[in-house]
């Protein structure tokens, strides 16, 4: 049995097998501080070994999914800023591993704004929900560095190359609709239910066939992985050179 209980910013409730995971730092829109960071490395692994829950549902507290890390608040912290920088980034490597090695189906809910690797922690899950008030967008170019802690592996799978890097190379937002027009997500959904039709999928999936389901994600996953042994070493290489030069 796997004990939640340690987390400090992520709620975890568990009914029907089904494993609601909150980002619970609602001030600052559920943004990434270094805590957090660890923890969300560390939730996909204790989801993966734990034996009472089939689905997970991920949402963020509040008004937010998740705005991103908090570059101004915390997700670099500590003297040695080039010991915190190695440490985040090795994090978020392991973040993507973490996410793509588990079976189970991950749902997303994204019940408001989700930005920079907020918005790759939505659309890694295996089935994105947005709320009609969500907004998502790839930010990262606006604070000047590389979109390089996923983006660069997802998006161009999901909407296409060109689209992909228009998107990411000017960080704009888009509207749920428009979101789900360019197949960056699967459904938008009223905010007033967004959370039962979520549960309600997540339903379905765990009457289904076990073994079948999480064999079905292991094969698409198998791409994926593919892909970010091309891309995302790469990218983060980048991502970590812009965040090294506003650091001098």
């Amino acid at each position: 049995m796997v004990d939640y209980k340690g987390y400090e910013f992520i709620l975890f409730e568990k009914e029907e097998r089904i494993l609601t995971a909150t980002l619970n730092r609602p001030d600052s829109l559920n943004s990434v501080n270094a805590k957090l960071h660890t923890e969300l490395v560390e939730m996909y692994a204790d989801f993966e070994r734990d034996d009472e829950a089939d689905v997970m549902i991920l949402t963020g507290a509040g008004r937010g999914f998740c705005s991103g890390g908090d570059i101004g608040g915390g997700i670099v912290e500590g003297e040695d800023v080039e010991k915190a920088m190695e440490q985040i980034f090795w994090e978020a490597r392991k973040l993507i591993v973490n996410i793509l090695e588990v079976d189970k189906p991950i749902l997303a809910a994204v019940n408001g704004p989700a930005a920079g690797l907020g918005v790759t922690l939505a659309l890694f899950c295996d089935i994105v929900y947005a709320s009609e008030k969500a907004r998502l967008g790839d930010t990262h170019v606006k604070v000047g560095v590389v979109a390089g802690d996923g983006g660069a592996v997802i998006w161009p799978l999901l909407v296409g190359v060109n689209r992909a890097k228009e998107l990411l190379m000017t960080g704009d937002m888009l509207d749920a609709e428009e979101a789900f027009r360019i197949g960056l997500v699967n459904h938008v959904v009223s905010h007033e239910q967004l959370m039962e039709v979520v549960r309600d999928r997540a339903r379905q999936l765990v009457s289904g066939s076990t073994l079948a389901i999480r064999g079905t994600k292991k094969s698409v996953n198998a791409y994926m992985k593919w892909m970010v042994n091309q891309v995302l070493d790469y990218s983060m290489h980048l991502e970590k050179e812009c965040f090294e030069r506003m650091l001098r």
